[in-house]
């Protein structure tokens, strides 16, 4: 099959624009998973999708649910030669909200500009996805066959965590049984350089409220007698920080092949300026001992996502009774989350300004770390596929986000290869305003596709031989 790969990256590559229409297509249904009222979309575009696989030739190709979940879609090409290998591909097709969101365009019209296309969920992971249906496409029409047995995997919950996901698995095992897996959500460190995905960083909520009085009292009776709440909050995060704002508590030692690879990485201070749209005057964090990908990708980090700090409607002269603050705590990989938990809390506990009372408590939905080291044939013919489409094989990188299907697969299926890819780019913005899919990145990804299928059979099949 490597010798007809090259007839179908032609074709893969003569069917560009009618990929992107397909996209747009799916781009246009507003599957805002976290939204009730847009679980209907979620439907609707998972049949859309179960029926284009359908016409496409994939046997099979059917909506699954379990009670109380969004549904997955399902399908597989099981015409491959005797003997061939099965790949199983995931993506999602859930999006992030965009309520409130400052866009440039509709965010739910795909719209090219220049060399990027604008639309939610464009490359977080519409794009990631539909850039393996046009590579099954083109070895479709161009060979009548697929190089391996594959089943494709589109999540409707992604972006809530994939809460169902694991009963998914339970429910029906054999949809995920495979001798490798493809998920394709993932980053690449710059628009000409692929990346594989080999650690993200974990994820915990952590809750700390302050209190002192029974009943808000008058500011100017009782100021500088009576503990302030607020200030004594603000106090205790900052001492959770350095000099920078950066999380001083937790920090990990790396290896010195990650510390390579971090200092390789493209981050440099204007990328970091444009794709974090940093306000003019304002710079990133300065690096100090330690590389920029690696405090993104391999240090714990902190956030306050939440205060109930009195807001300006709620303005008066009263010292208050109590406040709190939500943190967003990311695990550095390899760490143990629960260990992460008490250092922080630790720190929150000790001395509390004013005497005041302090509680700290784990709430919200947490995520695993997850640090994975790829060896192999299976990871050889993953160089080998994209230095044909990118001209050089991917850079090992972390993510510095959670993404919780990741940790799971890991744990369910530690003994196959885990090969995590995407279209996502450092300027990509997803979860955020404007998110866009570059689309000489979304070109390459469809080519590197169309090679990976013909490498991962053929590497896979002569190991089982």
């Amino acid at each position: 099959m490597l010798t007809r790969a090259p007839a179908v990256v032609d074709r893969a590559t003569a069917a560009l624009a009618d990929t992107l229409r397909d996209l747009a297509r799916y781009l246009e249904v507003p599957a805002i998973s976290c939204d009730p009222d847009h679980h209907a979309d979620v439907r609707r575009l998972a049949a859309l999708v179960r029926d284009d696989l359908e016409a496409l030739g994939m046997t099979d190709a059917r909506v699954l649910e379990v009670e109380g979940a969004l549904p997955i879609v399902v399908a597989e090409w099981s015409r491959a030669p005797a003997g061939a290998p099965t790949v199983v591909v995931y993506g999602h097709l859930d999006l992030q909200p965009v309520k409130g969101e400052p866009w440039d365009t509709a965010p739910h019209t795909p719209t090219i500009k220049g060399d990027r296309l604008y639309a939610r969920g464009a490359a977080d992971d519409m794009g990631g996805w539909v850039s393996h249906l046009a590579a099954i496409k083109a070895w479709i029409a161009e060979v009548g066959e697929l190089p391996c047995r594959l089943r494709l995997v589109i999540e409707g919950e992604e972006e809530i965590g994939s809460p169902n996901l694991e009963r998914y698995m339970d429910a029906f095992p054999e949809v995920f049984e495979g001798d490798a897996m493809v998920l394709t959500d993932c980053e690449n460190p710059a628009v000409d350089v692929p990346g594989l995905t080999v650690s993200l960083r974990g994820l915990l909520e952590i809750e700390v409220e302050v209190a002192a009085l029974s009943a808000d009292v008058h500011s100017g009776l009782w100021g500088n007698m009576v503990p302030d709440v607020s200030t004594a909050l603000c106090i205790l995060i900052a001492r959770l920080c350095d000099d920078d704002g950066r999380l001083a508590v937790g920090r990990v030692v790396v290896d010195e092949a990650r510390k390579a690879s971090a200092r390789g990485a493209p981050l440099g201070a204007d990328l970091i300026r444009d794709a974090a749209h940093l306000l003019p005057g304002v710079d990133p964090l300065p690096e100090g001992d330690r590389p920029a990908a690696e405090w993104m990708w391999w240090q714990p980090a902190l956030t306050v996502v939440a205060t109930t700090l009195p807001p300006p409607e709620r303005k008066k002269n009263a010292l208050r009774t109590r406040a709190t603050a939500t943190l967003s705590v990311r695990v550095a990989p390899g760490q143990q989350p629960a260990q992460l938990f008490e250092q922080v809390r630790a720190s929150l506990l000790t001395r509390p300004p004013g005497g005041v009372s302090v509680t700290v408590r784990a709430v919200g939905w947490n995520a695993e770390p997850w640090l994975y080291a790829p060896a192999g044939p299976a990871f050889d013919a993953v160089d080998r596929a994209y230095t044909r489409a990118w001209g050089r094989p991917p850079v090992q990188v972390g993510i510095g986000g959670s993404i919780p299907f990741v940790a799971l697969f890991g744990r369910r299926f530690s003994k196959l290869p885990l090969i995590l890819n995407g279209v996502m780019d450092p300027r990509t913005t997803a979860h955020g305003p404007n998110e866009s899919l570059h689309l000489g990145v979304f070109e390459k990804a469809i080519l590197a596709n169309v090679w990976l299928y013909a490498e991962l059979g053929a590497a896979l099949q002569a190991e089982r031989a």
